[in-house]
């Protein structure tokens, strides 16, 4: 019976979500898009689990900000997840093809980034739950380049396989998680480019690294793959232009293998590094990136135990290039979440 149930609830959730798609097409991508903020909004206003964790996000992140901004960025962050999961994840593979991609997409300073692509260079490319992460892997298939990207597959598997064909049909290739590494590899070996997602909670044995002042987990596969086969790592974005289905392409960093061959721990610079672009991505546009997911859900051990954090800790985190004694000093005396709902 439970079996039958569920699959009575997939095949429900599977066809309303087709019938919806559906009856969307018979409006432009401007009036849907503004839509989907519309219905953004109201999730912000009654969900107030979700509308509390984003406001706690963000006042953490940024602990300057008074509260109405926090609030406003808030409900404009729920409103562009909702621009991105109700229109912008199935036009955009119609949209972004070889012949009509220029009309949506402007290249920024890619100027480093192409030259690696043209010669052939196999990399590793990061970006965060910014912008529009899928439109940025679609671009580049269109252009000639495609990746193969890493995703956690959805619970539903029926919404699963139609998102799935849906989002490969440009060239864009998508594994999930389960026996990824081995293609991955492969990958590699073959000057071919893999793409992560890697701003993602990777649990209490993760890489604790810092991210907007406090300490964030973040998996070590994407920095062991890099230093196995010696690959660099781009991070870059899909930054939405005027609220429109109009974005900018860009990359901030590129994290060269010789950059953290000298390195004391070459694991920790790569995984700092790559999450201190991702965050440089967010400051742009704050609006842009979904502040209710649980990045900071885990925490290292000496928080979980109400410990001071241990010397060798501050001592990698003061070797990172970057590190300003005011960001040592959060790391180390994170701050707690304000009330503001």
């Amino acid at each position: 019976m439970a079996a039958q149930q569920s699959a009575i609830i997939n095949w429900s959730q599977y066809l309303a979500l087709r019938a919806v798609t559906g009856f969307m097409q018979c409006f432009d991508i401007e009036q849907n898009l503004s839509t989907a903020a519309s219905v953004g909004s109201l999730f912000y206003r009654f969900n107030r689990k979700r509308r509390k964790r984003a406001q706690e996000n963000i006042a953490l992140s940024f602990p300057d900000w008074p509260v109405e901004k926090v609030k406003r960025v808030a409900e404009r962050s729920m409103q562009h997840m909702f621009k991105l999961f109700m229109v912008e994840s199935f036009v955009t593979p119609r949209l972004i093809a070889p012949t009509t991609w220029a009309s949506h997409v402007r290249l920024g300073e890619v100027g480093p980034l192409m030259d690696l692509m043209v010669r052939g260079q196999p990399a590793i490319f990061v970006t965060g739950h910014f912008g529009n992460w899928e439109l940025l892997g679609a671009t580049l298939a269109a252009i000639g380049y495609p990746l193969i990207a890493l995703a956690r597959p959805l619970d539903n598997p029926l919404i699963n396989k139609w998102l799935l064909d849906v989002r490969q049909v440009r060239g864009l290739r998508i594994i999930t998680k389960w026996g990824a590494t081995p293609i991955l590899q492969d990958a590699l070996r073959n000057h071919g480019r893999v793409a992560f997602i890697a701003d993602q909670n990777a649990g209490n044995q993760g890489l604790f690294v810092p991210f907007f002042g406090r300490l964030a987990s973040s998996y070590k596969s994407i920095g062991l793959l890099a230093m196995r086969y010696k690959v660099p790592i781009i991070a870059g974005c899909a930054l939405r232009m005027n609220d429109r289905f109009q974005y900018d392409l860009s990359y901030n960093d590129i994290i060269w293998p010789q950059e953290w061959a000298s390195a004391p721990d070459p694991l920790f610079y790569i995984t700092a590094r790559y999450n201190r672009a991702i965050e440089q991505m967010v400051r742009q546009s704050p609006e842009q990136y979904l502040w209710l997911h649980r990045r900071w859900k885990s925490r290292p051990k000496h928080e979980r135990e109400h410990q001071p954090m241990p010397n060798r800790l501050i001592a990698k985190l003061q070797e990172l290039p970057w590190m300003t004694q005011d960001e040592l000093s959060r790391l180390v005396n994170p701050p707690v979440a304000p009330a503001i709902d």
